[in-house]
């Protein structure tokens, strides 16, 4: 997958002519072009990209007809392609674009229960998360955690940071000093956009689709330690460049006492791993790590 945003990335050249040529094409005409790149992809590629896609999905959702392994993975590249597209050549073209939001409500019963402070918009990596933070950017005071110490993902970073969607790089911000960004971001009154299903091998032990893998703990240390609300929230690809945002009831959670804490870290962090579960169930084609997410269980653990 890496391979892939590296070539779309290279290029600045290109990329530029591009997007000053793009915006007198119409979007249905656009969109007809993503379908046909993606549905190439699909026929010509024969590599371990794809196989890992039509093995994690079994693996992960269980046993399905191999018709609709071949659906979910054509869907999957679908919006893969889509959202690439988006990002390295459609952000001038994000204004006009149709979000349709469900959940308005839960935004406004967390503004009012965090009491001057800000909450944590909580969601997994599914749909163009890229648009969903800058939609909420738009709206809010925002700031999110990315890893844009990567070669590859780095441009894409810097192209929403430009649109002035703030963010805090986790492979090169010391953790003391992201945590305590994000800490006094929310006590402003800031939101923070979180991102819960990234992986990394020093995150604490967890467990998603019941299995034990490793989740970061950052949003259910906020909300314990801050008493602000986590709004669980996902989005996905209605059709085309048309995006459905669901926002979902602003949950709260608490620690009994000061023993308690790290308990209810754990517990907190499970019912979070459920809710994007749940997400990956729902909008299977939708989430980004169909690629690679073998790679997160622990082996021999239960």
């Amino acid at each position: 997958m890496y391979e892939w945003i590296a070539k779309l990335t290279s290029g600045e050249g290109e990329r530029s002519l591009l997007v000053r040529v793009l915006p007198i094409v119409p979007l249905w005409m656009l969109s007809f072009l993503c379908w046909g790149i993606a549905s190439i992809w699909y026929l010509i590629s024969r590599n371990g990209f794809l196989k890992n896609v039509k093995h994690n999905l079994t693996d992960v959702l269980g046993p399905m007809s191999e018709r609709k392994v071949r659906s979910l993975t054509r869907n999957y590249l679908r919006n893969v392609v889509f959202s690439l597209f988006e990002i390295c050549f459609q952000t001038d073209r994000l204004p006009t674009y149709k979000f349709k939001l469900q959940g308005e409500e839960h935004l406004q019963a967390a503004q009012q229960v965090a009491s001057g402070k800000g909450f944590i918009i909580y969601t997994p990596h599914v749909g163009n998360f890229f648009n969903y933070y800058w939609y909420f950017s738009r709206r809010f005071d925002c700031l999110t955690v990315a890893s844009a110490g990567s070669p590859e993902l780095k441009p894409l970073y810097d192209r929403f940071a430009a649109l002035g969607c703030k963010g805090l790089d986790y492979d090169s911000v010391p953790a003391l000093e992201l945590y305590r960004s994000l800490k006094r971001h929310i006590q402003s009154g800031g939101v923070v956009f979180l991102l819960g299903d990234f992986w990394r091998p020093s995150f604490p032990l967890s467990k998603l689709f019941g299995r034990v893998t490793r989740t970061p703990e950052g949003t259910a240390m906020l909300a314990l330690e801050l008493q602000i609300p986590i709004v669980p929230f996902y989005g996905f690809r209605s059709y085309g460049f048309k995006h459905r945002l669901v926002v979902g009831e602003p949950l709260f959670v608490h620690a009994r006492d000061t023993s308690g804490v790290r308990a209810a870290r754990v517990e907190t962090n499970l019912i979070l791993n459920s809710f994007v579960e749940r997400v990956i169930r729902e909008q299977p084609a939708s989430w980004f790590y169909w690629f690679n997410v073998h790679e997160r269980w622990e082996n021999g653990l239960q």
